[in-house]
């Protein structure tokens, strides 16, 4: 089994980071003019806006296995047969998917599916899910 990390453009651990400050900021600060309800409001505001973009942030990851890849990105994970899967090719689609980088692979699979992934070691995702880019 190999795990890969997934590529973070700079830009974009920024934008997560800075607004993870904000949140934090204001939850905090909120903290101290709420009464027992609005602290219950506050501690999902954290949860939400807090723990899951971190989450998402250090927790993508690529897991290869003999005969199956695993996507993991926060709460998030796809199954995906290696056996599944029709062709591989560069994007740098912006669209909502488990890449950290829009220095991406589109992974299409099931004949009817697709999944786009941004591994740091991109040669070596390839080579361990038996692919080659289109």
């Amino acid at each position: 089994m190999r795990v890969f990390k997934s590529k973070i453009d700079i830009w974009l651990g920024l934008v997560i980071i800075i607004s993870v400050l904000f949140c934090l900021a204001v939850t905090i600060g909120m903290a101290f003019i709420m009464d027992a309800a609005g602290m219950l409001f506050s501690i999902i505001v954290l949860a939400l806006g807090v723990l899951l973009p971190l989450w998402i942030l250090f927790g993508t990851r690529y897991v290869v296995a003999e005969d199956s890849l695993d996507v993991k990105s926060g709460p998030f994970t796809w199954h995906i047969p290696i056996s599944s899967i029709c062709s591989v090719r560069k994007t740098r689609n912006p669209l909502s998917s488990p890449a950290l980088s829009l220095d991406r692979l589109q992974i299409h699979y099931q004949s009817d599916k697709s999944l786009m992934v941004s591994p740091k070691d991109r040669q070596g995702f390839l080579a361990a899910i038996h692919q080659d880019i289109v």
